[in-house]
């Protein structure tokens, strides 16, 4: 009961965190960008500034502007809303807050066969997220800048299926102009679109575990961020009910603070002894494997 409840309230956040960050309702009726004062703030999450309901600047949107402006420009403002909510919160901002994870764990929901990535290409796959965030990000936009005096905007160009979702589909649905202005980019960008959706299906989080730059960027956070994941030595069975609940399929036993966790609180909800627990700083009583103070030796998870 209590995991339900659990899965339930995270649901509802994700919920209310979209229809906040894209509350201009009137905006898909009429194909219209709303921009408004708001739009000047920056987001934590990535939500397309394209996107017809969108009340907020997308980080990577203005990251990329920023760091392509061709002046030498350091992005102070996007760089110390994103520090902040890492620092503060780590990747609770990718579990709870983005709508495109959300988007992801909605289709993951859909009774298809799941796909097991296997573990010799899953975990060097997910490094490809940093190369993202460090080539599309970062280094492509200065470099076009340098040669061209123009930022291009390579992530949301080439890349970003949330903004193909939220931001040309539905401008396009209200304009038939735009749809006759369609080209082989936007045939691109919808097959992204359409890799991401499927996969969503059948493996979970896909984006967020090989492509979102933002996840890099957070979880660069993840081990020393305020909101930490504990887990009880003296608690934990090593019955292994944690890592088969967990979407991002980290070894919870072993590195519960790893950079791949968001922080959904699922391995919390399963566990039936109650030895993982979540909060800002650690709480007395708990300790990480290898901790000689719990006494206890480490347990394997039975295969």
């Amino acid at each position: 009961m209590h995991r339900h409840r659990m899965k339930h309230k995270r649901s509802m956040i994700q919920l209310l965190s979209a229809v906040l960050l894209n509350g201009y309702m009137i905006g898909f009726r009429n194909g219209k960008i709303y921009t408004g004062k708001a739009k000047a703030v920056c987001v934590p999450v990535l939500n397309c500034y394209s996107c017809p309901g969108a009340l907020g600047a997308c980080p990577v949107g203005a990251l990329q502007a920023a760091v392509g402006g061709g002046k030498g420009h350091v992005p102070f403002y996007v760089l110390g809303i994103l520090m902040l909510f890492g620092v503060v919160l780590g990747r609770v901002v990718c579990g709870f807050l983005c709508p495109f994870g959300f988007v992801q764990d909605l289709l993951y929901k859909i009774p298809v066969p799941k796909l097991h990535v296997p573990k010799k290409i899953d975990r060097p796959a997910r490094y490809l997220k940093y190369v993202v965030l460090l080539a599309a990000v970062i280094l492509l936009p200065v470099s076009a800048a340098a040669k061209t005096g123009a930022a291009v905007p390579y992530f949301c160009k080439y890349i970003c299926p949330a903004g193909t979702l939220g931001g040309a589909l539905p401008l396009m649905g209200a304009d038939p102009v735009l749809r006759d202005l369609t080209g082989t980019l936007f045939d691109w960008k919808l097959f992204v679109l359409a890799v991401v959706l499927i996969l969503s299906m059948l493996i979970s989080r896909p984006f967020c575990r090989y492509l979102c730059p933002l996840g890099a960027f957070y979880a660069l956070f993840n081990r020393f961020s305020f909101f930490q994941m504990q887990l009880d030595q003296t608690k934990c069975t090593g019955c292994g009910a944690c890592e088969r609940v967990c979407p991002m399929e980290v070894e919870v036993t072993r590195n519960i603070n790893s950079a791949e966790c968001i922080r959904c609180g699922k391995c919390k909800g399963a566990c039936p002894t109650g030895a993982i627990s979540s909060g800002f700083g650690n709480k007395e009583g708990t300790s990480e494997p290898g901790n000689e103070a719990s006494g206890k030796k480490e347990r394997r998870i039975p295969e």
